[in-house]
């Protein structure tokens, strides 16, 4: 039945969580444990951030290549090698990955495991055939996956029909002829965007009435415009009632006929091996682990970071549970999740970058509040580089401060945390609207957002 070994602190995953809380504990003299199942990194590094944004600088590279005559500048065809593209995007992830398991590895009085781990009981965990006891902390960071919505024909397992995840989808070798995309969230957008530069041609599948639909109407509208724009078909409010092979989706009457099927649906929670009943730790109906602002399960002693207890998946968010938690250890503080910020881009291009409430969060809290607006086509700097398209957008409450933004444009995910560091600081938004930032630039556009109000 293997070893029985006994350790301060256990951690299940090796996420943008994980890895750096199980280093900083051993590093403050507790003996740690790290079990992953896979590879270090968790999904930001292997399948998520670092190889997304690493094909999209390829696909906006194409973009702009195409665009070269906008600029007076001539030269032939523009086509696109998938695999060296491939290449690059691998090269990428194995260096930040083997950097990262190199300090785990390297960490004095961390063990790095490669197992499954099970729950053995309260505080006991299962890993590679040894029972491992943990008695100050086990902490969870096991992540997320693609879901795989019950679709009549969609199956992934079937070779005859072409679906894809958002891991499988790049590790394809040529360009898809049609990508049929079901979902218009961050994932489906992205990926549906880039693989239009790379040729593809490419239809989007909503289910929902919008794209993006947490987001303003406004700010979808004007997303779903952009994309209509670069060539990609955008059908809203459909639903796909099977899947036929190849990679044929079926709405109501029309039969959307492509080559590949990337299904962007949503993410579900990586815990249906860890046996979290025998530790009493609860879940919600979707298998998301429960947690309180301390990040604190029902069971004593287990807590829990990164996307699987839901909530806003991202890297950052995991990053700071990360903070939280060590705080918590070895601090002595009584640090808490409660009353964040929430900062986000999504990387489409222009990219939109997102802080604070939206006007219908705003609404719906009674707040009272005005909206500076402007568009992309007002911005010099903008105007100078040829990339116009998208709005900026802010709201600020009766007192000055700003509540929250929404900047869809070049860089917008720059702007926004410019944005986002005058609410931290409680500034008014007349201290951004009177500054005098460097010109020609994209910052200094907020003096006319704000000159507006």
């Amino acid at each position: 039945m293997g070893n029985t070994k006994q350790y301060d602190a256990i951690v299940i995953g090796s996420g943008q969580a994980g890895g750096p809380l199980a280093g900083a504990l051993a590093r403050a003299g507790w003996k740690t444990a790290i079990i992953e199942r896979e590879h270090v990194g968790g999904t930001c590094i292997n399948e998520g951030c670092t190889p997304t944004k690493t094909m999209v600088a390829s696909a906006r590279v194409a973009y702009l290549s195409r665009r070269a005559a906008d600029y007076g500048v001539r030269h032939g065809d523009v086509s696109v090698d998938l695999e060296v593209v491939r290449k690059r995007k691998r090269d990428i992830v194995e260096s930040f990955r083997g950097g990262s398991q190199k300090r785990l590895e390297s960490a004095k009085g961390l063990d790095l495991i490669f197992a499954e781990a099970s729950f053995d009981g309260p505080m006991r965990v299962r890993a590679g055939g040894d029972l491992l006891t943990a008695s100050r902390a086990i902490v969870l960071n096991t992540g997320t996956r693609a879901a795989r919505p019950p679709i009549p024909g969609l199956d992934f397992d079937n070779a005859a029909v072409n679906a894809l995840d958002n891991r499988s989808i790049m590790e394809l070798d040529r360009v898809p002829e049609h990508l049929v995309v079901l979902g218009g969230g961050y994932i489906g957008l992205e990926f549906g965007q880039m693989f239009r530069r790379f040729g593809s041609r490419v239809t989007i599948v909503q289910s929902n009435a919008r794209l993006l639909p947490r987001e303003d109407e406004d700010v979808s509208d004007a997303v779903a415009e952009i994309l209509r724009e670069d060539g990609i078909e955008i059908l809203t409010g459909a639903k796909v009632s099977r899947v036929d092979a190849p990679a044929t989706a079926v709405v109501g009457d029309r039969r959307i006929e492509g080559s590949h099927l990337l299904v962007a649906t949503g993410r579900v929670p990586n815990t249906e091996r860890l046996n979290l009943s025998v530790a009493g730790v609860e879940t919600d109906a979707h298998g998301f682990i429960r947690v309180n602002d301390r990040l604190e399960t029902s069971a004593p002693g287990i807590f829990v970071a990164g996307d699987v207890k839901g909530g806003p998946a991202f890297t950052h968010i995991s990053y700071d549970d990360y903070r939280v938690l060590r705080r918590r250890f070895l601090d002595n503080e009584p640090a808490s999740i409660a009353g964040r910020q929430i900062p986000y881009t999504v990387f489409i291009d222009p990219q939109l970058g997102r802080i604070g409430l939206t006007e219908r969060d705003a609404r719906a809290q009674g707040l009272k509040f005005r909206v500076a607006k402007m568009p992309m086509s007002h911005v010099a700097r903008a105007l100078e580089t040829d990339e116009t398209r998208g709005f900026m957008k802010a709201l600020v409450a009766d007192d000055g401060q700003i509540l929250g933004a929404a900047v869809l444009g070049i860089e917008g995910g720059e702007i926004a945390t410019v944005l986002q560091i005058a609410m931290l600081g409680k500034l008014p938004y007349m201290a951004l609207r009177d500054a005098i930032f460097s010109h020609p630039t994209l910052a200094e556009s907020l003096n006319n957002l704000f000159a507006a109000m």
